[in-house]
């Protein structure tokens, strides 16, 4: 498979799918304040999550990227996602 870019198509509203984030650090485990590159996330794709009017639709569009933790982001920080291998669907 292939990743596709936001601005060609979007996954379904629900769908699971690994999103990548391009640059994106998180923290391990522990307060030990290390972190590592993961670029590649699976997320739930929630399409209209933010009503069109409001502050945050404004600031970062409408639809919302929901993972697991603290990973939620918001719909500008994915640049391409592709459907999950049957396996894991």
């Amino acid at each position: 498979m292939e990743w596709i870019s936001i601005t060609a198509s979007l996954p379904a509203d629900q769908q699971r799918v690994l999103v990548l984030i391009p640059g994106n650090t998180i923290y391990l485990p522990g307060k030990t304040g290390e972190s590592e590159l993961r670029e590649v996330l699976l997320m739930r794709f929630c399409k209209d999550f933010y009503p069109l009017d409001s502050e945050k639709a404004q600031k970062h569009g409408p639809h919302f990227w929901a993972g697991e933790g603290n990973s939620n982001r918001f719909f500008g920080d994915v640049t391409h996602w592709m459907p999950l291998p049957e396996r894991l669907g």
